[in-house]
């Protein structure tokens, strides 16, 4: 009884304990209106205790504690958090916060709400960029975009990449997309020449190399004709907007930040050492070919790269007057020795209105840089000679590079030393670039506005290379018997100006209490002017200057002098844009642009580009209001027709050389005149959906695509026998050429509370690629392959039935039993053996948050894609064995080839080009305020190209390069690249 009494004891007075620390707390919640809200959840920080409000907005909580905090939460409001010490009652007003679907998304000529768009159109704003010291905007959003492959053609610092939206659908010119820079089209080209000291053609560089990308603020892709269309003839390749940072109200704001890093060679070729080749050596019964030695020829013109990257940008300003300045500085060497890559830039824009109702304003911007690149001797078309890289793979691993004295090892014939090679060359480019913009605009009400916009492009461009005389290449060799002193010099300098002028007037105003009317109407002129010079010598000799200074000092007929200026192209444009918004439900979408261009013969100076686009917003419908589960739920169809006009100034006109020859002035036709002569058209079909699911926390895209291009534009040679004056003639060639697919876009948030948060997104996209209709006999040919034994051979086609630039050339079958190539149908046949264009994108994105470190990795890849190695083809094949090296891959399979098996084209070297890598990768650490002056104060480690997961056996399989044929490009070819580099950076951001 005793203990049965004692424990009623304490029972009872835990019961009171209980009773007395229990707290309860009510309320009201209302909006900004007063109005009551429904459903709001309410909740003790940190605990599982929680409520949520009536009808009435009323709530009541039961907590155990005086003392904790509450957490107001309501989709589509902003969260609140209240002190629950020494309160009974809690009235709370929530305010509303903009959803994602309320985010305001550029577009072309003005902005939309997310949820009004119609298009397919993908914004990536600056928390989702990839990150580091990235050269180019293109880079930022790689992997990023469904439908979208970006390929770096080349591991050289400030190096052309290809851009692809949607599939390959250009039989001439680049394919790229166009670009818009705050409002302003960018010509798309860049002004630094395409010379290369005499020994090649040097890949082209990167026309966005002149924005730092510290100044860009978010980058929207247009994917469909429905977003594109009002950009007409230049969008056949989609569109690509970039908006930089603008100024923010406020006191003045100092953000810094700076970095620094090494980088080294992501992947190497297998080729053999010295002592693996003294075995090929023996094994095959050679006498000759051993010196002894075991040389890295490759890992002597590498080196471990240092950059650095600083910029320092001031914003402030008040409500009527914000303005943005910014300094960058970057300095990138390559992992070739003496290659580099430095831009010094500067931007500025200010927004300011005027007048007591502030009705007029001027928006101004400029950007300005200036990048100095030392380029390495690396060419797209390189013969016996070979260039840099191919030098040093196929040098014999066991002779010295140099000679017992110290010397260069240098020895008549074309085994080059690519020691010597890099000692010989020099290449230096600058490119200047200034792109400015006034844009006054006058807002007559809240719905109604005019706006001007006058820009101007200018880039500089100068090029100064040379080779000197001791390198033992042919024609830049010294030769005395024939009174010859070497030596090569060439000096370019280009000019490229883009004007711009452009009036618009938008209206945004609700027409009725149900329908709203979102519209742009606008004209727009542009003049396009390009020019250029350039000089070149021979027969310098062996003195201690540059070349490139005393051109004078060679014989007046070992000198050239070239010029050129481009027709004047001329775009004069009318478009138009309307978005009807019914009841926030049901969009539709209408656009066209009348474009006029003096590229286009006489009888088609003008096309029509229009689309249509609607979207149904099936989660606004009444039945689906208690659907809490889905946050959103579009649905989109869209066509339009865009155009294309990248092709050269003039070339529907009559065009002639001006030169001389045999003692007198030539004027020979390069061009034949075609009044006819119309755009490529573009017509496209999307379907698309935009969902979400619970909050948000998985969300996405799905659109199916069908583009068909038809009246393709093609330089087309005169037939044999031809006129002594014939020319090409540029034409519409029949067929089409169809690029169909699927996009899928997902994001997830993985996890959320206050100490973690994880975040997947993903992307894939499915695309088919094929010739139809062109004509059983039409075949166009282009893919040309370089070296020893491959003079006038390509390897892919323009043909009906196969996919665009399809591999067409020998079947490889192995070798006989004495190691001789066998071929299907004796090799006299060609078949088509293999694809370029991927069958699958791949985007892989992730961000940790815990606490004060922050995690992001983004991974993308193809799947399907072949590669042909012409490296493996020309630089390293067995009949090297011997006096070069060969590929280490024909050491080790199980029939030992013959030394005299012909080098000849064929699918033994189109090798599957599946890959997935690792692109960037970034830990930060957020130290926050230091001090009175120091904020948000930030380290990070960041990795470029950390990995690469691939049976490819080159560099790597993110590569293109231009091996085009009379202005039909190619894709898909490998030919002794410059090697991707594999960076990791350190360093610190802050405000003051």
């Amino acid at each position: 009884m005793a203990i049965t009494r004692v424990s009623e004891t304490i029972s009872a007075r835990s019961e009171k304990n209980v009773s007395k620390q229990q707290h309860t707390i009510q309320g009201r919640v209302t909006d900004e209106n007063g109005e009551p809200l429904v459903g709001v959840t309410i909740a003790l920080k940190g605990a599982s205790i929680a409520t949520s409000t009536g009808m009435d907005g009323a709530y009541t909580l039961v907590v155990s504690v005086q003392q904790g905090v509450l957490v107001f939460d309501y989709m589509g409001f902003a969260t609140q958090e209240i002190s629950i010490e020494g309160k009974s009652e809690i009235n709370i007003v929530l305010k509303e916060q903009p959803s994602d679907l309320d985010e305001v998304v550029v577009v072309g000529y003005g902005t939309q709400r997310k949820s009004d768009l119609t298009g397919a159109v993908a914004s990536v704003e600056e928390k989702d960029f990839n990150k580091g010291p990235l050269i180019s905007a293109d880079q930022l959003i790689q992997g990023k975009v469904s439908g979208v492959q970006m390929l770096n053609n080349s591991g050289q610092p400030g190096g052309a990449s290809t851009v692809r939206i949607r599939g390959n659908s250009a039989v001439t010119g680049s394919g790229q997309p166009l670009y818009v820079v705050d409002g302003v089209a960018l010509d798309g080209r860049t002004s630094r020449p395409n010379q290369s000291g005499g020994i090649g053609t040097s890949p082209a560089g990167n026309p966005l190399s002149f924005i730092n990308p510290t100044d860009i603020a978010s980058i929207q892709v247009l994917k469909d004709a429905s977003a594109t269309a009002i950009y007409g003839s230049r969008a056949a390749y989609g569109v690509v907007l970039i908006t930089t940072k603008r100024g923010q109200e406020g006191a003045v704001k100092v953000d810094v930040s700076s970095s620094g890093g090494v980088a080294n060679i992501m992947r190497n070729i297998d080729i053999l050492n010295g002592n693996q080749y003294r075995d090929a050596l023996n094994k095959y019964g050679f006498t000759t070919g051993d010196y002894g030695d075991d040389v890295d020829a490759l890992g002597t013109i590498l080196r471990t790269a240092y950059n650095q990257n600083h910029n320092l940008s001031l914003s402030g300003g008040n409500a009527d007057n914000k303005y943005r300045a910014s300094f960058g500085y970057q300095d990138q060497q390559g992992i070739v020795q003496k290659t580099s890559f430095k831009r010094y830039s500067g931007a500025f824009n200010g927004n300011f209105k005027m007048l007591e109702s502030k009705k007029l304003g001027l928006d101004v911007n400029l950007l300005a840089s200036q990048n100095r690149e030392n380029i390495a001797p690396v060419v797209t078309d390189a013969g016996a000679n070979g260039s840099l890289i191919g030098q040093a793979l196929a040098w014999n691993p066991t002779r010295p590079l140099r000679n017992a004295d110290g010397s260069l090892a240098i020895e008549q014939g074309n085994i080059i030393n690519p020691l010597a090679m890099l000692e010989a060359y020099d290449d230096r480019a600058n490119v200047t670039n200034i792109l400015t913009s006034l844009s006054p605009f006058y807002k007559f009400n809240d719905w109604l506005e005019y706006r001007m916009l006058l820009s101007v492009n200018y880039s500089k461009g100068e090029r100064r290379s040379s080779t000197r005389s001791f390198i033992n290449i042919q024609s830049i060799q010294a030769d005395p018997e024939n009174d010859f002193a070497g030596g090569y010099a060439s000096v370019a300098n280009n000019e490229l100006i883009t004007k711009q002028l452009t009036h618009t007037l938008s209206f945004n105003k609700k027409i009725t209490t149900d329908l709203n009317l979102n519209a742009v109407i606008g004209y727009e002129y542009m003049d396009f002017m390009n020019r250029g010079t350039d000089m070149n010598a021979r027969g310098f000799g062996d003195i201690p200057v540059d070349y490139t200074d005393i051109m004078q000092a060679t014989a007046p007929g070992n000198r050239n002098i070239n010029s050129f200026h481009d027709p004047t192209t001329q775009l004069q444009s009318y478009f138009g844009r309307a978005t009807f918004n019914f009841k926030e439900r049901y969009l539709l979408t209408a656009t066209v642009r009348v474009d006029g261009s003096t590229k286009f013969g006489e009888n088609n100076r003008y096309g029509t580009f229009p689309s249509f686009a609607t979207a149904w917003n099936v989660k606004n419908e009444g039945f689906m209001a208690h659907t809490d589960w889905l946050s959103e739920l579009k649905l989109r169809a869209g066509w339009g027709k865009t155009g294309n006009q990248e092709f050269p100034s003039g070339s529907s006109q009559r065009r002639y050389s001006i030169g001389f020859g045999g003692g007198e002035q030539t004027r020979p036709i390069n061009n034949n005149e075609n009044t006819d002569l119309r755009w490529q058209s573009d017509e496209q079909i999307n379907i698309g959906a935009d969902f979400g699911f619970f909050n948000r926390r998985l969300s996405g895209t799905l659109d199916f695509f069908h583009k068909k291009t038809t009246d393709l534009l093609f330089p087309q040679t005169p037939q044999y026998p031809a006129s002594p004056d014939a020319s090409i003639t540029w034409i519409n060639l029949p067929g089409e050429v169809i690029n169909k697919g699927i996009e899928l876009n997902l994001n997830g948030i993985i996890i959320e509370n206050d100490n973690v948060s994880w975040d997947l997104g993903g992307n894939v996209t499915f695309v088919k690629n094929s010739v139809q209709n062109l004509g059983e006999s039409e075949i166009i040919r282009t893919g040309s392959l370089s070296g020893q034994g491959l003079s006038d051979v390509t390897v892919q086609v323009v043909q009906n039935g196969y996919p665009l630039f399809a591999f067409v050339t020998r079947e490889y079958l192995g070798l006989d039993e004495e190691g001789f190539s066998r071929f299907t149908d004796e090799g006299f046949v060609f078949h088509h053996v293999g694809n370029p264009n991927p069958r699958v994108l791949l985007g892989v994105s992730t961000g940790i948050d815990y606490k004060r470190f922050s995690f992001s990795a983004n991974f993308n890849g193809v799947i399907g894609q072949d590669i042909y190695n012409n490296t493996a083809n020309a630089v390293l094949p067995i009949s090297n064995l011997g006096s070069r090296n060969i590929a280490g891959e024909l050491m080790s399979q199980g029939n030992l080839e013959s030394p005299a098996n012909p080098i000849a084209a064929s699918s033994r070297y189109i090798e599957n080009g599946s890959y997935l890598k690792l692109a960037n990768a970034t830990l930060n650490y957020r130290i926050g305020d230091v001090g009175a002056s120091i904020k948000n104060l930030g380290v990070f480690l960041n990795g470029q190209n950390i990995f690469v997961i691939t049976k490819y056996k080159g560099f790597d399989p993110e590569v293109n390069v231009n091996k085009s044929v009379n202005s039909v490009p190619s894709a898909g070819i490998d030919n002794v690249t410059y090697p991707t580099a594999r960076t990791f950076n350190i360093g610190v951001n802050f405000s003051l």
